[in-house]
């Protein structure tokens, strides 16, 4: 460990360039500052997120960048101005690493949607220096961005849980959508899906899984405890599900078309958009305003038909989230700590994450790959 004066460096596995091939990268660390937390990465899951910014899939890439925002680490120091934590305190960091603190969004326990957000990596510090992932040995961070892991939950469970688990979690809280007896489905089975599924069921919904294909039925019946699995691909399975859902998550981080699902919906359903897509989605603004039955006259006969008739009979809500809140990740983790939830994960050593990568673009994970960085031998200098 270093002292306060002393410039500390730690060494990560970075991308530097649109390959997204990582290797390992040493870098300096800030110093512990009054309102700082060092830690030492015990692990971290890996998202689609880091591959999309590793190979610049949404075209705003810096490099060199290591990526990891689901961290687990243990708390080695902090600044003179720390009340939340002390030294080996189990501790988790997400997304977000810095916000303004004075705008409508971080007064409000929102501070995910603040304008001058800072992200875990791929970002600008206030100091003016790149943030720097969780696949890496050590981190910095403002204790306003720490979170406690609640004992018992083991830090290669809690890691997903960072930003796959919060993401389900935030917007089922927010929309109101926590109630026991909803009927809900999960759009792709990959690591927010299933925990979608668990989070859905341990609130007490119905749960239904949208997949293409049904080569992941069993799974999610009989080992997720869903209770349907419908195939978007079977046209008269569809049909029969027509608007009989509350909400759906869509995790799927992949150009689809939307008016299918759109058509599953109750009125006043939601559907909640969580993957990162780098290309337009589009659909039609009647399967937003309209129930199936009145889509399929609206289409086929009657273009004249008022906004405020359509309105009225469809009123489906199309929606963005981004992970979730400080707030969110506390209260995540105590609902899942109640719940017993877990993580379905596959834990690879530092020197697999290159082949983890490409199996995870490939969806060849269940659910969720997380690194063990405490046992790749990734030390501090």
């Amino acid at each position: 460990m270093g002292s306060l004066e002393n410039e500390r460096k730690t060494t990560g596995w970075a991308a530097r360039d649109p390959s997204g091939i990582l290797s390992p990268y040493t870098y300096s660390l800030r110093n512990t500052g009054p309102e700082d937390v060092f830690i030492k990465v015990i692990c971290c899951g890996i998202c689609h997120t880091d591959i999309h910014q590793a190979k610049n899939d949404l075209g705003m890439s810096n490099y060199p960048m290591v990526p990891g925002h689901e961290v687990v680490g243990e708390v080695v120091e902090v600044g003179s101005g720390v009340n939340k934590f002390t030294a080996g305190d189990i501790v988790g960091v997400g997304y977000v690493v810095g916000c303004c603190k004075n705008c409508s969004p971080c007064n409000t326990d929102r501070e995910q949607f603040c304008a001058k957000k800072i992200c875990t990596f791929n970002d600008v510090y206030t100091d003016g220096k790149p943030t720097q992932g969780g696949f890496s040995g050590s981190m910095v961070v403002d204790q306003k961005f720490v979170v406690k892991i609640p004992d018992g939950l083991a830090p290669e469970q809690a890691a997903p849980l960072l930003c796959a688990g919060v993401t389900v979690y935030s917007p089922l809280n927010h929309f109101g959508l926590k109630e026991s007896g909803l009927r809900g489905a999960i759009l792709g089975l990959g690591g927010v899906g299933h925990m979608g599924v668990k989070m859905a069921k341990a609130m007490g919904h119905h749960v239904t899984v949208i997949s293409s294909t049904d080569k992941k039925k069993t799974e999610a019946l009989d080992h997720l405890g869903a209770d349907e699995y419908l195939v978007s691909s079977d046209t008269e399975a569809m049909q029969k599900a027509a608007e009989s859902l509350d909400y759906i998550i869509d995790t799927v981080p992949a150009f689809h078309p939307l008016e299918p699902y759109l058509s599953l919906l109750r009125i006043d359903g939601k559907l909640i958009l969580t993957g990162v897509i780098n290309t337009p989605l589009q659909f039609l603004t009647p399967s937003v305003m309209l129930g199936e039955s009145n889509l399929k006259f609206f289409l086929g006969f009657h273009f004249s038909m008022s906004l405020k008739l359509c309105v009225e009979t469809g009123r489906k809500s199309i929606a963005g989230t981004l992970v979730g809140s400080m707030k969110d990740q506390e209260e995540m983790l105590a609902f899942c700590k109640e719940k017993n939830l877990t993580s379905m994960v596959e834990v690879v050593k530092m020197d697999y994450i290159n082949t983890a990568m490409e199996r995870l673009e490939k969806n060849d994970v269940r659910y969720r790959f997380v690194v063990d960085v405490a046992g790749s031998k990734i030390d501090d200098q």
